[in-house]
């Protein structure tokens, strides 16, 4: 049998998939988890040797305590030693899968860490936080703003360009690779939206709709930044954050309209849950989704929908 060390091994997977994480936080993890938790442990072991004791020596310190970065280590672990075994270099069953295994030896996930979302804005605050949010100049209050209006995520927004944009059509394109699905996403602009394109300024020499102001992107703390200051709090008392404006719109469109929850699902650029369904749909409804971003905009700015 080939011999190769765990720490050999993660480091070929790492390079054989990295190109395919379009993340850049999610590329930089991978080496990190692996040097902060793993091959202190058991980098230096051959890696037809690993074995379920130095898998648990692993994940027990840490899997009460960073229940999160514990299962990502271990699901980490479990698509190394998968590679290992089809590269040749280790045989038998894989002593960090989780189903039919681990799941007998540690507590669920989900039954010792309180799954815990976005601080969001409650719907009821929206209009008030929108008006706050308009008194504040400056391109990341924009930035933020067009984030409401589009329910997009904050990535999508940072990146977008003006060639995206057709004003025209009252369309934004965000291409697939911003995207966390990987697939196109036409974005129906309302008429909020269009008034807020059309009152940006062009700078010279980018094409960014809202650019740093010393070049290049925004980063995603300049928008965290922002709801900080403003300081609108969620149901439990924390500070809200720009991705909980999705959940603020979805809980909005479930809780105060007659929209399908597809379309809701559509605008959020989310998968069908149902694979035939998903299968067999080939339009985007982009203009159905027209009226559920109107009226949501009409909502966020205190208009009453019809």
């Amino acid at each position: 049998m080939l011999q190769k060390t765990f720490k050999q091994c993660a480091i070929a997977y790492i390079e054989a998939h990295s190109d395919s994480w379009r993340n850049a936080k999610h590329r930089a993890q991978w080496p990190s988890t692996f040097e902060t938790y793993v091959y202190p442990t058991f980098g230096s072991t051959l890696v037809h040797e690993v074995r379920q004791s130095h898998v648990l020596e692993v994940l027990r310190p840490i899997w009460k305590t960073k229940t999160a970065t514990a299962t990502r280590v271990r699901g980490r672990i479990e698509q190394v030693l998968a590679w290992a075994s089809a590269a040749g270099y280790r045989q038998g069953d894989n002593p960090a899968r989780w189903q039919g295994h681990l799941d007998q030896l540690l507590p669920a996930p989900g039954k010792i860490a309180k799954v815990r979302h976005h601080p969001a804005v409650p719907v009821a605050n929206m209009p008030a936080f929108l008006a706050a949010l308009r008194e504040r100049e400056g391109i990341s209050p924009r930035a933020l703003e067009f984030v409401i209006l589009t329910a997009a995520r904050s990535a999508e927004v940072r990146g977008a360009t003006w060639a995206e944009i057709d004003l025209e059509a009252a369309v934004w394109t965000v291409p697939g690779e911003r995207m966390k699905a990987g697939k196109e996403h036409r974005v129906p602009l309302s008429q909020p939206a269009i008034q807020l394109l059309e009152s940006l300024p062009r700078i010279e020499g980018t094409e960014l709709l809202f650019p740093a102001p010393r070049g290049g992107q925004l980063s995603d703390m300049s928008l965290t930044a922002i709801t900080r200051r403003m300081a609108f709090k969620d149901a439990e008392g924390d500070v809200c954050v720009p991705h909980g404006f999705r959940s603020s719109f979805r809980d909005w469109a479930f809780e105060h309209t007659d929209f399908a929850r597809d379309l809701t699902e559509q605008a959020l650029a989310h998968a069908l849950e149902s694979k035939v369904e998903a299968a067999y749909r080939r339009g985007d409804a982009l203009e159905r989704r027209r009226a559920l971003m109107q009226a949501w905009a009409n909502y966020c700015e205190g208009v009453a929908n019809g």
